[in-house]
């Protein structure tokens, strides 16, 4: 019983809190992406030797975050995902 409890009020505690903690990480996600695309989308990147590794681990998300971004098409001529 107390058990349920301090789980209810943990709930109604951090309810209003999700949407924000949603909205700040797919922001910081956001722009992750750019700074691992960002040559491929014509942004010099010092950190682009660092970044090149990621960019296979990200392509499934590529699609999805330049739609975010407000580009319909893809950003790049040779990599064509729409």
């Amino acid at each position: 019983m107390l058990a349920e409890l301090a789980e209810l009020l943990k709930e109604f505690y951090n309810a209003p809190f999700r949407g924000a903690v949603a909205r700040a990480r797919r922001q910081e996600d956001d722009l992750f992406m750019l700074l691992v695309f960002s040559e491929m989308v014509g942004v010099p990147n010092p950190a682009a030797y660092f970044t090149l590794e990621l960019q296979p681990l990200l392509y499934q998300d590529f699609h999805e975050w330049h739609k975010r971004m407000g580009m319909d098409r893809s950003p790049t001529e040779w990599f064509s995902c729409c």
